[in-house]
């Protein structure tokens, strides 16, 4: 639930409301539109500005009416202190005006789309739009008095006292000057204020303490005075309102001197009048000021009065004196104890059964409680006679058992000598106490894996092999020479260093650390260079050249017809011997003496065709001509200055715009 309205944003006036608006209407949609665009273009233009005009208004109003409470879902002690000091009604009138302005403002844009959607002309666009939004203003500027209101309420909501209503609370109420403020200060860490004259405390003041770790608040409410409810002042209301709404502790404070300006008599008088608010709460009657009187010092008659207070048995007096500081911890621990036993007592009653004899609560935690009980007569406890019979240790018997320690200690200490930690094993055959542990190998013995054949495989797989051998199984069918082999390895000794040397030289080159890398399948390798590489690495490539270029087919025109052997089907010479760079150039001059074409049939079968590309061309350019652009490379930023920006003159002092 909230508690407090701090956060609620600051409400602007009618004028900050309608500089606000105009100026982000102003920056997002700036004036583009001239009178050679077409009439359906600017009416979109005056359209957008219309509706972003009214969602911007609905937005700022709408925001203050949801920042507001709504009295019908806050709590009845907030609802009443609201109503107090606002006056619910008026608050609720200023608020509905503020709806009624967005509706209003819809309504206006609403109507002034329609207009805007048959305007025949840019100066009529322009009117209805200026129309449109000096009514959206005018509405504002009539919420003039409405919104400072607001603006009075939300500040005055921010300076409230953060007051959970459903805590742990002790409430001090009493007569103005009776010590209220003093106790507030002395238990808590408020620093209210504290004057020898009536109603220095106008509003609720609200302190915070611990006790048994637990946080609790307490609220000093202003002094109520003894007449009727309808001739209380609204000060006196925030008190009344807190009595009534709270759950808490109440402490009526008393003071039985009368230095306060008031009888004990006109004080017990007004603890009869508001006694019905105390219903179904804890309440202490605390004599203030004992240092100077205490009720034994009182005549017999006002002793029975105040006895009288006490004799229904829900009512409790204390005493202690807020200038000496005497009694003031004593009260405040028992006015704490009291309320947290009186809290507990109130959960365990939560829900009352049919008879209403159990809480519905503790009923049900109750019934989930089951304590085990054993049957028949109870069982004694076996102690083993070993245990029984066992002989306390002691260091300085001599007879005591022999433990470890002193073992280690006859045969040089620790680090001499090692205790035997196998002796206490118990082990199904005392003999395995000293046997190797085998190692574990995948949670498994080793010894489990051990073939105990194995030796005897071994043996006779030693035998097949050595037939085998014998038999000339490994023997190669055609056996090199010594020189062939040595001419292979140096051929394969060359053809390592090659590729290492390969290696290094394109680590070295310096220009593949800022290029990417193309793969090698992607790579074109003339044929020639191929040619060399495998001629270095020794291998015979005539054969491969030969088919090669019996299979080429190039396309280009031979820079010399002297030097071509063939020509194609066309005419054209073809030139095997040519270098790469010679045929690219052959073929660029074939192609530029190609014959010209209009770019703008080709590819175009027939005009039907042709229309659809224009077509299809004119719906690509409607975003640039809604930008005013001539084309997806125009940058150019139009200078469009609004008349009441740079029209007519300025004074020094003034800054109003519009």
């Amino acid at each position: 639930m909230k508690t407090q309205w701090k956060d609620i944003p600051a409400i602007p006036n009618h004028q900050q409301m309608t500089d606000i608006v105009l100026s982000s209407t102003q920056r997002k949609l700036p004036t583009q539109i001239r009178a050679g665009f077409k009439i359906s273009r600017i009416r979109a233009f005056y359209t957008r500005k219309v509706k972003f005009t009214q969602e911007t208004c609905s937005e700022k109003l709408g925001a203050i009416v949801e920042a507001f409470p709504r009295l019908n879902d806050i709590h009845p002690f907030y609802k009443d202190l609201m109503n107090t000091l606002y006056d619910a009604d008026h608050l609720k009138i200023a608020l509905g005006q503020v709806s009624t302005a967005k509706t209003l403002i819809e309504t206006v844009s609403r109507d002034y789309v329609r207009l805007l959607k048959y305007a025949g002309s840019l100066f009529q666009c322009k009117q209805l739009k200026r129309a449109a939004l000096g009514r959206m203003v005018t509405i504002i500027k009539r919420l003039k008095d409405t919104l400072l209101y607001l603006e009075e309420v939300r500040m005055h909501l921010g300076r409230l006292p953060s007051i959970q209503p459903n805590t742990r609370t002790l409430l001090v109420a009493g007569f103005p000057n009776v010590g209220k403020s003093s106790f507030l200060r002395s238990v808590s860490r408020a620093d209210t204020e504290v004057q020898p004259y009536a109603f220095t405390t106008r509003s609720l003041f609200i302190g915070h303490f611990d006790y048994k770790y637990l946080r609790f608040q307490c609220i000093d409410t202003p002094g109520i005075l003894d007449h009727p409810l309808e001739e209380m002042s609204t000060i006196e209301m925030q008190s009344i309102t807190a009595i009534a709404h709270l759950r808490c502790a109440i402490m009526y404070f008393m003071d039985l001197s009368e230095q306060c300006g008031y009888s004990v008599q006109a004080q017990i008088n007004l603890f009869n009048s508001i006694k019905p608010l105390f219903a179904n709460k804890l309440v202490f009657i605390v004599i203030n000021k004992i240092d100077i009187v205490k009720p034994e010092d009182l005549d017999a008659e006002t002793q029975e009065q105040l006895n009288t207070l006490l004799k229904a048995g829900d009512v409790e007096m204390l005493q202690l004196s807020c200038s000496t500081q005497e009694g003031v911890q004593d009260v405040k621990n028992t006015v704490c104890e009291r309320l947290l036993a009186e809290r507990v007592s109130e959960k365990l009653k939560a829900g009352t059964t049919n008879n209403g004899a159990i809480g519905g609560r503790l009923a049900e935690v109750m019934s989930r409680i089951h304590v085990a009980q054993p049957m028949g007569a109870p069982l004694p406890t076996f102690i083993p006679e070993a245990v029984k019979n066992l002989k306390k240790y002691n260091k300085e018997d001599p007879d005591r058992p022999k433990l470890s320690r002193d073992v280690e200690a006859e045969n040089g200490g620790a680090g001499v000598f090692n205790v035997d930690l196998r002796a206490d094993y118990l082990l199904k055959n005392p003999e395995w106490k000293y046997d190797k542990v085998p190692e574990i190998f995948n949670g498994m013995n080793v010894a489990d894996f051990i073939d105990p054949e194995i030796d005897a495989k071994l043996a006779a797989l030693e035998e097949e092999e050595e037939r085998l051998e014998a038999e000339g199984f490994y023997d190669s069918d055609e056996e090199l020479d010594d020189e062939e082999e040595a001419t292979i390895l140096s051929q394969a000794e060359h053809i390592r260093e090659k590729h290492a040397l390969m290696r290094n030289e394109a680590r070295m080159k310096k220009r593949l650390k800022n290029q990417a890398i193309i793969p090698r399948k992607k790579v074109r390798i003339p044929l020639s260079k191929m040619d060399d590489a495998l001629d270095q690495l020794g291998v015979d490539t005539t054969d491969i050249v030969s088919r090669a270029r019996s299979q080429s087919r190039p396309r280009g025109r031979s820079l010399t017809r002297s030097r071509a052997g063939t020509e194609d089907a066309d005419g054209d010479a073809m030139d095997l011997d040519a270098t790469p760079r010679e045929r690219l150039r052959s073929k660029s001059r074939a192609r530029s003496m190609g014959p010209a074409t209009n770019r703008r049939d080709d590819g175009v079968q027939d005009e039907t065709a042709r229309s659809k590309a224009d077509r299809m061309a004119k719906l690509g350019q409607q975003k640039m001509n809604r930008m005013a652009r001539q084309g997806e490379a125009d940058r150019h930023q139009t200078a469009s200055l609004q008349k009441w920006l740079v029209a007519g003159k300025r004074g020094i002092g003034k800054n109003q715009r519009r």
